[in-house]
Order: C-alpha cells, then sequence, then structure tokens
C-alpha cells in the first residue's frame, strides 16, 4: 500500500455475503487469539452463515476487503445486532470489530465502525453499545475519544453473562 492511495481506494467496506463465513470465521478466531480467549470459540462458519443469511437474521456484518487483491481474503469485520432499550427504544450492539494486524493503525477500524453506527441511524437506533476487554486500554482510550461513555466507571453498570449450562439450571430451579 503506497503512502499516497487513500484507503478507501484499497480497501472496500460492504455487508458482508455468505461466501464470507469461512473468512469471517478465520477473523473471529484471530480476534479470539488476540483477547486470549480462542478456547472459548464454539461456532463455525456454517453458524455464522445460518445466523446471519438464513431464514432468521439474527446479526448483520460488514467486511473490510481489499480492492486489488487477488485474494478473497478478507483483512476485518463488525458484526453487530439490534436490541432495545426499555427507556430509549431500538439500540444496537456491536459484538465484535476487528482488523488483522497488517492494516492496523489506517483507520480501517473506525471505517467499520462508522459503517455500524450509520446503520445505527439509519434504522433510527438511539444508541450503540460495545464491550470491551479491560486490558485493551488502546481500544478504551480510541472510544472514549470518539464519545463511548465507560459504563462501569459512569454509571456502575456491569455486564453480566448467563452461560448456557447456568441458564438450564436456571429454569430449573
Amino acid at each position: 500500500m503506497t503512502t499516497n492511495t487513500a484507503l478507501s481506494d484499497v480497501i472496500m467496506i460492504r455487508l458482508a455475503k455468505p461466501e464470507d463465513c469461512t473468512e469471517i470465521m478465520r477473523l473471529i478466531i484471530e480476534l479470539a487469539e488476540f483477547e486470549k480467549l480462542a478456547d472459548q470459540v464454539r461456532i463455525d462458519a456454517e453458524v455464522l452463515k445460518r445466523d446471519c443469511f438464513g431464514e432468521k437474521q439474527y446479526f448483520h456484518c460488514f467486511v473490510a476487503e481489499p480492492v486489488n487483491e487477488d485474494s478473497n481474503q478478507l483483512v476485518g469485520y463488525a458484526l453487530y445486532f439490534p436490541t432495545y432499550s426499555t427507556w430509549e427504544g431500538v439500540c444496537v450492539h456491536m459484538e465484535d470489530i476487528y482488523v488483522t494486524p497488517a492494516y492496523r493503525g489506517k483507520g480501517l477500524g473506525k471505517r467499520l465502525w462508522q459503517n455500524v453506527t450509520q446503520a445505527a441511524l439509519d434504522i433510527g437506533c438511539s444508541r450503540l453499545q460495545l464491550s470491551v476487554l479491560g486490558w485493551n486500554k488502546e481500544a478504551i482510550d480510541l472510544y472514549t475519544r470518539y464519545g463511548c461513555i465507560d459504563m462501569t466507571e459512569t454509571e456502575d453498570w456491569h455486564q453480566m453473562r448467563l452461560r448456557r449450562q447456568d441458564m438450564e439450571a436456571f429454569v430449573k430451579k
């Protein structure tokens, strides 16, 4: 990539297609390895395809694709889905945003995030939510620089999780 070429000339951001699921899965695994949580990935490309492009769509995804390369390899993605707030109405949760290491520091993550944000605005969302690991200070700084509020710090909200085995035990009580 030359320094005189705009990133938008060499990397295209677009909505994912079913045939992207294998590449998205590869990037999900890269992200999980970066987060030191690779052992927690339990889905595969077929699950992604079903859940994004099946009869019921559970999420949407933007991908970053090099424009002039022979490879079909994606270099980033942002996965998001609608949620609902009883106080503010329709919201979007951005589950993942990831750019492969060779393409970081060029504004690609910001462009992916902007696409998700625009998609949220287009459906009338009042807020966009995301989670970030506490040790990822670089990401926290980026998000807060662009206006994100750290809900744990400012409002003492903690994100809670009930795993499947605990869900099953809970409904039996």
